[in-house]
């Protein structure tokens, strides 16, 4: 992973997060994008593993359906955006011209 990819990782999921282990995963999924859709994966599955929304009556109310949201619509957002380009998905294009005299000379 070089540092462009790096730093557009770390826009996507936050500064705080581990470089080794975004480094593990990325050499097992060799893509920028995977990685983020992974950490993003397992953001939202521990929201989901506790209770949504708990009340203690008078006291507090907890409510975690804004923040599962909002990780469902980057998720999204990380899908549709333009990611730096991966080993895997880099295309090579080769480009001809056809040199031409401005004169011809006789």
């Amino acid at each position: 992973m070089d540092e462009f990819q790096r730093s557009w990782l770390l826009a996507q999921i936050g500064p705080d997060t581990d470089p080794a282990d975004l480094e593990r995963r990325f050499f097992r999924l060799r893509s920028v994008r995977a990685v983020a859709l992974e950490v993003l994966g397992e953001r939202r599955a521990k929201l989901l593993a506790d209770p949504l929304k708990v009340t203690v009556d008078g006291v507090v109310t907890m409510d975690l359906q804004e923040n599962l949201r909002g990780i469902e619509r980057h998720i999204e957002a990380v899908r549709q955006a333009s990611a730096p380009q991966d080993e895997d998905e880099a295309s090579e294009t080769l480009a001809v011209a056809r040199l031409v005299p401005t004169r011809r000379y006789r």
